[in-house]
Formats: structure tokens, C-alpha cells, sequence
């Protein structure tokens, strides 16, 4: 008697709380960074994500699709860190 396959966690959850992770750092930078800095720690905070990407695709323990995760999470938090900063850049030219 074969023992069965066991059913692979769901890795969608991971690509998510990448880009969760980003709309947190991206905001948090927008609020507490000067206006000069922005730019450079949102590189920085886009690189955390990229190593928080690997973290959490390596912990899920599967080789299929492993690329494509990682490149889903990192764009999806590129591009919510790019409209977070789009935000704050509209914001400091509008006066008020």
C-alpha cells in the first residue's frame, strides 16, 4: 500500500504578505523620512522585500514555481512601494 501525495500549501499567501510587508515599509518611509532621503530608503525598503521574498518562498519548501513567486512578489512590491511614493511626491507638490 502507497502512502499518498500530501496536498501543497497554498503559496499565494506568501506573494501577498510580500506586498503587505511593502505597503508597510513604503508608507512608513513616506512618513518618517526626510524628503531628500526618500528615494534612497525606498531602495533600500524594496531590497528588504526582495530578501523577504526569497525568505518566504524558501520556507514554503517548493522547487515548482519557485522563480515565478519571487518575481511576483517582488514586482507587486515594487509597484505598491511606486504608487505609495507617487503618492507623497503629488502630495509635497500640491501646496496647502
Amino acid at each position: 500500500m502507497t502512502v499518498p501525495e500530501l496536498a501543497p500549501r497554498r503559496t499565494f499567501g506568501g506573494v501577498i504578505a510580500v506586498w503587505v510587508v511593502a505597503a508597510l515599509v513604503g508608507v512608513s518611509i513616506g512618513l518618517f523620512v526626510p524628503e531628500a532621503w526618500r528615494a534612497a530608503w525606498l531602495t533600500v525598503g524594496l531590497g528588504g522585500c526582495l530578501v523577504l521574498a526569497f525568505a518566504i518562498q524558501l520556507w514554503f519548501g517548493r522547487s515548482q514555481g519557485f522563480t515565478e513567486r519571487v518575481a511576483a512578489s517582488v514586482l507587486g512590491a515594487l509597484l505598491v512601494m511606486g504608487v505609495i511614493s507617487l503618492g507623497f511626491g503629488l502630495s509635497s507638490i500640491v501646496p496647502g
